[in-house]
């Protein structure tokens, strides 16, 4: 493994390798904060952006736990607004869910355990900010991304146990993308899933036959009740 890589760059390995190793083996569900995960998490008229490294980077990680287990981890964005960007990006990239307008973010545990049989420490959460911490509190595997004007609440979840990683890029300078290269390193299958996707037309053409199947839903939290909605009804 190549830990000292990140970690000379600022990444912060607040879990060990070996321990976080045994908890990304056991990843089923991988869930993405938006703003200021995807992006810098400023706000204006213009739409928010987003990195087509993370876009890649996410698209590695799916197929590297393909790799690993023979299927297309669960994977979802949860964000407490409302996106258009967000909502396009997953469509296009076929992920399973996008919730929207989601305050209290544990409550998609329950969801998630009752419609799709998984558990909390099943799940891979990447986020940036407090209203994702109920959510982190839960979940088996938590990468936090940085920003440097937090360095109180940085502090405060490496205190409390809230993080196994924190990245040394920001939202927008593609901390996904870091995220997806630690979680191959570590599990082992950075090298495979390149070459596979070199290759192309073996596994890796396999692997997105299947993900191309997959039709992305929408819900949103109403009253901490997820409800669901029609594509064409929120863009």
């Amino acid at each position: 493994m190549h830990e000292e890589i990140f970690q000379d760059l600022g990444g912060e390995f607040i879990t060990t390798s070996l321990t976080l190793k045994n908890k990304l083996r056991n990843v089923k569900a991988l869930l993405f904060d938006w703003d200021g995960v995807f992006n810098s998490g400023e706000k204006g008229e213009i739409p928010s952006s987003f990195n087509e490294a993370d876009s890649m980077g996410i698209n590695m990680l799916r197929f590297g736990y393909y790799l690993l287990r023979g299927n297309i981890p669960y994977t979802a964005i949860v964000t407490g607004e409302t996106n258009q960007t967000a909502f396009k990006w997953a469509k296009r990239e076929h992920l399973d869910h996008v919730y929207y307008k989601v305050k209290h973010k544990a409550d998609l545990i329950k969801e998630l355990r009752k419609n799709h049989g998984i558990e909390p420490d099943q799940i891979l959460f990447a986020f940036d900010d407090i209203l994702d911490l109920s959510l982190a509190k839960e979940a088996g595997a938590r990468f936090l991304v940085n920003r440097n004007a937090s360095p109180l609440f940085k502090a405060f979840c490496v205190k409390k146990k809230l993080c196994d990683y924190i990245t040394f890029s920001t939202g927008n300078q593609a901390a996904l993308r870091e995220i997806s290269e630690v979680v191959l390193n570590i599990l082992g299958k950075f090298d495979e899933t390149i070459e596979e996707r070199i290759a192309f037309d073996g596994i890796y053409k396999h692997f997105i036959e299947q993900r191309s199947k997959i039709k992305t839903n929408y819900k949103q939290s109403v009253e901490r009740n997820f409800l669901e909605k029609d594509y064409e009804s929120i863009i």
